[in-house]
């Protein structure tokens, strides 16, 4: 990092904008560098409010780990929700930053990005080659319109006014500042939330939509974190080295996967529910395997270090102290 960057997080309060923060201030980034803004302060919709933000600031580096998430549920439930407000975040910051000088940004995305029935493990250049799950369609979209944003700002800007704006990808993040809500939120925070409930009241079982047999990959937010920044401090010729032409964004993920009922009867076992668990197999079970190809980032010199066991039980201690549930 730069030792006098001015750098602006988007999304903060987040889990995957908390645990950058975590990271560039345990790197040693001095507290008083990093600019945060609250939504009640700024609302990032409002293309106005984003510009005059940036004209205030003036930062020199973004994060832009701000966006509406959730799990399928709320895919399902809220698609206009999902692509307007994603597209609207993504357009106003990028262009926003630029206009007030930003030479480096990254982007956050999702492997869901990616078509439903990608060749695994998943490469970057599978983006686009196929059409997308469904269910998350429109989140999806919104994200691979971020990737592109940013490969045109680098196209179109890189050698005139030296604009570096990269993007990763992570597999399915979890961890410490996950969402819990108990029909919005991703796979793990809504199995951690489920068992729980199911240990307090005694019950016998615990129904799960789907087969159980998809394979997910998974990676603690931390490890996503120091990507993140580990990759958007990387000098611009070692990135470029290892990029393709014009592509701006990189796999980050742990780089192998489970099957639902496997992380499902891990969860089981570390929140102490000894139930049976049971699969509702009229509800949908998404992309049957989304597992990244992570080389190009291993190569770049990040690896993560926290295994999906350590993960979960500080995903569950974090709930716990959280919900303030017994």
């Amino acid at each position: 990092m730069r030792k006098f960057s001015k750098i602006f997080v988007a999304g903060h309060r987040g889990m995957v904008g908390s645990a950058i923060m975590r990271h560039l201030l345990a790197s040693g980034c001095p507290a008083d560098r990093i600019v945060t803004a609250p939504h009640r302060e700024l609302n990032l919709i409002e293309q106005a409010d984003v510009r005059h933000f940036f004209e205030r600031e003036r930062p020199d580096e973004v994060y832009l780990a701000a966006a509406k998430v959730g799990g399928i549920y709320a895919n399902n439930t809220y698609p206009a929700d999902f692509i307007y407000n994603n597209l609207m975040i993504e357009l106003n910051v990028v262009e926003a930053a630029f206009r007030s000088g930003v030479k480096k940004l990254m982007l956050l995305g999702s492997s869901c990005i990616y078509p439903k029935l990608a060749d695994q493990p998943i490469k970057e250049n599978a983006l686009l080659t196929g059409p997308l799950e469904p269910t998350n369609e429109p989140y999806a979209i919104a994200k691979i319109a971020g990737i592109k944003l940013c490969e045109s700002y680098n196209r179109q800007y890189g050698a005139s006014h030296q604009v570096d704006y990269r993007a990763v990808m992570p597999s399915n993040l979890y961890g410490v500042g996950d969402s819990y809500h108990p029909q919005n939120s991703h796979v793990i925070p809504a199995l951690i939330r489920r068992f729980h409930e199911a240990k307090v009241e005694g019950a016998s079982s615990v129904t799960l939509w789907g087969s159980g047999t998809p394979l997910r990959e998974f990676l603690y937010v931390d490890d996503m974190a120091a990507a993140s920044v580990h990759i958007m401090n990387l000098p611009y010729e070692d990135y470029k080295s290892l990029m393709p032409q014009a592509q701006s964004h990189i796999n980050v993920g742990y780089g192998s996967d489970v099957t639902i009922l496997e992380v499902a009867t891990m969860i089981g076992k570390i929140v102490g529910f000894t139930g049976a668990i049971e699969f509702d197999r009229t509800k949908p079970d998404g992309t049957p395997r989304k597992l990244m190809n992570s080389e190009v980032a291993r190569n770049l010199g990040w690896s993560p270090i926290v295994d999906l066991e350590q993960g979960l039980k500080l995903a569950y201690a974090d709930f716990l102290s959280r919900e303030k549930v017994a």
